[in-house]
């Protein structure tokens, strides 16, 4: 969350300043560099909104915590990116056969700036995202990175007007083009991950197999079957069978059960809760 309004209060400054360089530097590229750091704003704070809800507890209506809010939250970024840079697109277009001024060479020192700023954010961001497994915060860094690559258009295009001279004031207008290419490209990405989330795909099978070989490494357990793993949030939730001896005490397999639960959770320390389900070894559950 920490993290989240850093990019508000990043972004909230970077905006201002492209969109007034933009505008008094005759570049259409860096005024949709502007607005496409405006928009991160609002995406941040919907970051932030989704962190702070997916941390609340577990209650009686959501027995299973609110994990989910943290993928819904990357899904309405997703999608608020993807409209804007289709918005921003048909705005880039129509400029390319509008007559105006080249851009002035002072915004490419502004865009110099930016993109070191915007390349730093976005390694930090995707270090505490990969750290913490979150779609969101994955989903922040992923804009940090689309905003890098938009200012590095927008440079290309401004040198190219600024080198050639007349005739040449339309190449900042397909940099814009191409920058609102990356932006939706970047907002089809973060979309699908947490599209995944929310229904439920299974993780990378390194998750699930760690689970089943802390599970095999319990003694007494002896098979395992049907293990599922799932994501909620920056947690996980397992739930696997276990083969035991049917020779064996209730609360033997209770305290086997326990056990290979203690394990798994020691083992990935995300996951946040086990469900054992204990059955006797060669001896099927039989539906009456």
């Amino acid at each position: 969350m920490k993290l989240a309004i850093i990019g508000v209060l990043v972004n909230l400054v970077l905006a201002g300043i492209k969109l007034f360089a933009g505008w008094f530097g005759n570049s259409y590229a860096l005024i949709a560099d502007g607005f496409e750091s405006t928009l991160d704003i609002a995406a941040s704070f919907v970051i932030w909104a989704g962190l702070k809800v997916a941390a609340l507890p577990a209650d009686e209506t959501h027995p299973y915590g609110h994990g989910k809010a943290e993928p819904v939250s990357a899904i309405i970024v997703a999608l608020v990116v993807f409209a804007a840079a289709i918005a921003l697109t048909l705005q880039s277009i129509r400029e390319i056969f509008v007559p105006h001024h080249a851009p002035k060479p002072f915004t490419l020192v502004v865009l110099v700036l930016v993109v070191i700023i915007k390349e730093t954010l976005y390694r930090i961001v995707k270090r505490a995202g990969d750290k913490a497994q979150s779609t969101a915060l994955s989903a922040d860094a992923g804009h940090h990175r689309s905003d890098a690559i938009t200012s590095v258009a927008a440079m290309i295009g401004i040198s190219i007007a600024l080198i050639g001279g007349k005739g040449y004031e339309s190449a900042d207008d397909y940099a814009a083009v191409f920058a609102c290419v990356v932006i939706a490209v970047n907002g089809i990405r973060l979309f699908l991950p947490a599209l995944y989330e929310i229904l439920d795909t299974a993780p990378s099978p390194g998750v699930i197999e760690g689970v089943r070989k802390a599970a095999a490494s319990i003694e007494g357990v002896e098979e395992i079957e049907k293990c599922k793993v799932r994501k909620m949030g920056v947690e996980f939730y397992a739930d696997l069978h276990v083969g035991v001896s049917g020779d064996i005490s209730v609360r033997d397999g209770h305290n086997i059960a326990h056990r290979v639960k203690n394990a798994i959770r020691k083992g990935n320390p995300a996951i946040s809760d086990v469900l054992v389900h204990v059955e006797p070894v060669g001896e099927p559950y039989q539906e009456e």
